[in-house]
This record gives structure tokens, sequence and C-alpha cells, in this order.
């Protein structure tokens, strides 16, 4: 207990909100496949088949689509065969090879015959107690491995406290994580006609240690007779193989081309958080179109993103005032500086990165919705 305190105080400082979420990357082009369980870990079982064998061949089949269709991906699998594979070591590999995605593929299970569906989790708190308890199946795996207390820092999947951790862990990735994940529930929804369960959170030791993007898909339910009908077979896993390779070649284009447009995206919902706002001093502008819409541009700095509101002057900001934020799919995204110009928000952006923010960027907002840069730039040539 002594050491578990000891740990959850140092998770505080270090891991309750980390800088800038978006990696920027130009190219996506190693993604690490990992099929969950293996060998003497069977995972779920159903009345028909072991999550092992259903997720290894769907991970196989996911892997070779990617392979064939997107060649300058690196697939990179945990496991290829019936074998057991820890999950430190599985985090260990996405992290040793500088993967840009992790992808981990499993079954679900539940004492409930009548629920189906598909999940996609991201790393992150549990909301409910239902996602608690698959977070405890899938983490269980641990239990089956030689010296687990040394291998987990003392973590204990079995026990409610110990997830408590969670709730102080902000995901420097977290929101590549969400892009990916609704992508997949939308493929499994609309192109394979699977039930949408959501994309969801909960604690995955597995998605807790990899220093990248990476989701935790449950392809659907042993314990249902329907889902492990489909499941178990050919046209089933060749299905859901294909809605997650479509997902991830979609995740790519638009990560290369959010990077080539220099973090650019639209339709974020905006709202503005601390009462102390920097006064924006607007140059004298003239009635004409084209000044009205250069004038309702404004560049700011984003910093950092945390999954809890942050109240005014909290020691995350490292001083810094005048902080706005935007929340967008349940996290809160903060930035500085209101600037009429792209070079003066960089010449901020080098002054937030030497506060400790590297990953800080410059995003533009038109009348308080957020744009990409590229339509920034070209509403200003006008």
């Amino acid at each position: 207990m002594k050491r578990f305190i000891i740990y959850f105080g140092i998770m505080f400082f270090m891991l309750f909100c980390k800088s800038a979420i978006f990696s920027q990357n130009i190219k996506i082009d190693k993604v690490v496949i990992d099929a969950g369980h293996g060998g003497r870990d069977p995972g779920a079982v159903g009345k028909n088949c072991y999550e092992k064998d259903i997720a290894l061949k769907i991970a196989l089949k996911t892997g070779h689509y990617i392979e064939k269709n997107l060649t300058d991906v690196e697939v990179i699998y945990t496991r290829k065969t019936d074998k057991s594979v820890k999950l430190s070591k599985r985090a260990q590999i996405a992290n040793e090879k500088n993967a840009d995605l992790f992808i981990s593929i499993h079954c679900n299970a539940n004492k409930s015959s009548k629920i189906y569906g598909t999940e996609t989790y991201i790393m992150g708190l549990h909301k409910s107690k239902a996602n608690l308890e698959v977070a405890k199946i899938e983490n269980a795996a641990i239990l089956k491995e030689e010296d687990v207390f040394d291998s987990y820092e003392g973590f204990d999947p079995n026990s409610d406290e110990a997830y408590i951790m969670f709730s102080l862990y902000q995901d420097e990735y977290q929101e590549g994580s969400i892009n990916i994940a609704s992508k997949v529930q939308k493929q499994f929804k609309e192109r394979v006609g699977l039930k949408d369960r959501s994309v969801l959170q909960a604690g995955f030791w597995v998605l807790y240690k990899t220093a990248m993007p990476g989701i935790l898909i449950e392809t659907g339910y042993l314990s249902n007779p329907k889902d492990e009908k489909y499941l178990i077979s050919e046209k089933g896993q060749t299905y859901i193989a294909s809605a997650i390779y479509r997902a991830f070649k979609e995740y790519k284009q638009e990560m290369e081309q959010f990077a080539h447009n220099e973090n650019g995206s639209v339709n974020y919902e905006y709202h503005e958080n601390v009462a102390n706002k920097e006064n924006i001093q607007k140059k004298n502008t003239t009635n004409n179109k084209n000044n009205v819409i250069k004038n309702s541009i404004v560049y700011k700095v984003q910093f950092t993103t945390c999954a809890k509101e942050l109240k005014t002057g909290s020691p995350e900001f490292k001083g810094m005032k005048n902080v706005e934020s935007y929340f967008h799919k349940g996290v809160y995204k903060y930035t500085v500086g209101n600037k009429n110009s792209i070079d003066e928000a960089n010449k901020l952006k080098k002054i937030i990165r030497k506060k400790g923010f590297k990953n800080a960027f410059v995003i533009a907002f038109q009348n308080n919705e957020r744009i990409s840069l590229k339509k920034a730039k070209r509403l200003v040539r006008k």
C-alpha cells in the first residue's frame, strides 16, 4: 500500500497533464498490430472458440490488407502465432520501433448473453463500472506472467483502487487515439453493419505504456451466440479486418494532410474557459469586405490538453496568464494568445515552447470556430 501511495504521488506530478497532443509526424508509416492474449492465456472463452485465436486471425488479416494496399507502411506484429507475449513487451515493441500507431485487437465477453456489438477503447479513466470490468479482464493477462509485481510496478488488475492512478493520466496522444477509434467504429457500423457500442475509455495497461496514439478494439462478444458465430466465420473476420484497415487508411491520409496543412482542422466546438482574457487591440480597418475577413481571423498557440477542466492559475499552466480553452470530444484544449497575424503567433509559439511545452503549435479561429491554417492564409490573401 505504501508503495502504491508513493507511485500515486509520482504519477500526479508527472502524468496529470502532458503537453500538446498531436504528434506532428509527416508520415504515418509504422503501425503495430497487436493480437490480444495468446499461448497459455486464452482470453475470453466462447462456446466454440477462444479470444486469442479470433484476435490473431483478424490481426493477421488486417496487417495483410495494410501491407498489400499501403506499401509505404511497415506493419509490426506483436505476435503472428499462438504464443504468450507479456503486456509490457507489447508496448515495448511499439515504443522501440517508434511506431506511429498501436492497434490492439480483442473480443469481449459478458455474463449476459444478450449484450452484443463492437467497442473501441482509448486510454483513460473508466466512466462506468462496465468499462472498468472490461479493463480488468484484459489486464488480468499479467497474472499469468512471472515477476508481475516488479514488471508492473505493483499494479493489481483486480483492485479497483489500483485504477485510481489512471485518473491522473493524460495521454499526449489522446486526440489521435480518439480520431482513429471513431473511424473504426464508423466503419464497423456503416460498412459492416455491426452494432456500434461507441468509443470508450478505460485503464488498459498496454495502452498506458505505449508512446503513440493507441486503441484497443473489442470486435464483438463471444458470450453472444450471434456475435460468436460471426467472429468465427471467415466472412466475419474478413469484414472486420477490412473495416479496421479502411479506418487506418483514412486516419493515415487525414493525419498526413493535417501535417501538410500545418495542423489545420475544422468544425471544432469552441468555448472560453478563463475569465481574464487577453484584450485584442485591432488595427484600424477600412469597411471593405477583405479587411473584415482578415480581422475576423485570430491565431492562438495550443500548448496542452487535459481530460479534466483546469482552473485559472493551475500549476499545469506554469504561470501563463490569459489562458483559454476549447472543448472537443471530451477533451479540454488550452491556448494562449489572440494574434492578428501568423508571424506574431509563431513568435509566441517559440516563447511557449521555451516554457517547456515543446509540442505547442499555432491554430487559427474565425468567428470562434477553428479553421485550418491553410484556409486562414487563403482568406487573408483575398
